[in-house]
């Protein structure tokens, strides 16, 4: 165990045990041009439907995004997003008690979801790109998730430069106001990353642990399987699911997916596997 580690936290009104188990983070974008389910549920009807299904699959947190990251993405208006995202926060709060996240890195689009109901705040500049935004998840005292990313991929020394990127998150954060128990990191796979390095980081996720905030992993269907397998992003699950038990192994707290129940399925097997056994005979 790493001394000062967080082991536990609270999203919403739940708690989260960050030190024995992977929790699931179901993502629901309602976007029109996500790489891997773009158009799909950017109708309120069909979001709630997709929702109930994450949730009856067993996702412990509903991911919001209206605006598609992709590589090559169309930057919308802060408006445009807001306009997508809170009326299915709002449903959804209405609908599940299951915690809800906003995928934003605008502090606008962000203050707009919390009031809606969101509990936490996945921002994949890791407070970075917008200057407010720390303050917003501060005052509203929500969790957040701070992503590692980089415009370039361009390092000298790559993982020592990931831990310190991540830990100048956590000093802007932590200078806000943000308590040390609402922090996650995200090691950023498919940001400001060659594929080469995509590989490594997911390799050394224990590295991360030093940072002593609980680590979420996302690979859902990303290019850096589909590279390796050769599979467009409708056939990528069985390499998700080789990196989301790999994540258990490397200790990783949540992982953010699109494929709940898989993934669900090979957490219970894998923690199974992984947890003390009584092997006394009767």
């Amino acid at each position: 165990m790493v001394k000062g580690l967080v082991l536990e936290m609270k999203i919403g009104s739940r708690e989260f045990d960050t030190e024995h188990h992977t929790y699931i983070m179901g993502i629901l974008n309602v976007t029109p041009d996500s790489f891997s389910d773009g158009g799909m549920y950017n109708d309120l009807d069909k979001a709630l439907l997709h929702a109930q299904e994450l949730v009856r699959d067993g996702a412990d947190i509903l991911d919001v995004g209206g605006e598609s990251t992709r590589p090559g993405h169309i930057q919308i208006t802060e408006d445009e997003e807001t306009e997508r995202v809170v009326p299915v926060i709002e449903r959804l709060k209405q609908e599940f008690d299951t915690p809800i996240s906003i995928d934003t890195y605008k502090s606008s689009v962000a203050k707009a979801a919390v009031q809606a109901g969101a509990a936490l705040v996945n921002d994949i500049w890791g407070l970075k790109y917008d200057a407010g935004m720390a303050d917003v998840i501060a005052e509203s005292q929500t969790a957040c998730c701070l992503m590692h990313n980089r415009e370039k991929a361009e390092y000298v020394n790559f993982l020592p430069e990931v831990l310190m990127d991540l830990q100048e998150s956590v000093d802007i954060a932590r200078k806000a106001g943000i308590a040390k128990d609402k922090i996650i990191l995200d090691p950023g796979v498919g940001f400001g990353k060659t594929y080469e390095m995509n590989l490594e980081i997911i390799k050394e996720l224990n590295r991360l642990k030093f940072l002593e905030y609980p680590i979420l992993l996302g690979t859902s269907r990303k290019s850096v399987i589909g590279l390796t397998l050769d599979l467009p992003a409708s056939q990528r699950e069985e390499g998700t699911l080789v990196t989301t038990v790999l994540g258990i192994l490397r200790g990783c707290s949540f992982v953010r997916v699109h494929d709940v129940k898989g993934n669900k399925r090979a957490i219970q097997m894998t923690e199974a596997i992984m947890r003390e056994h009584d092997c006394k005979g009767v």
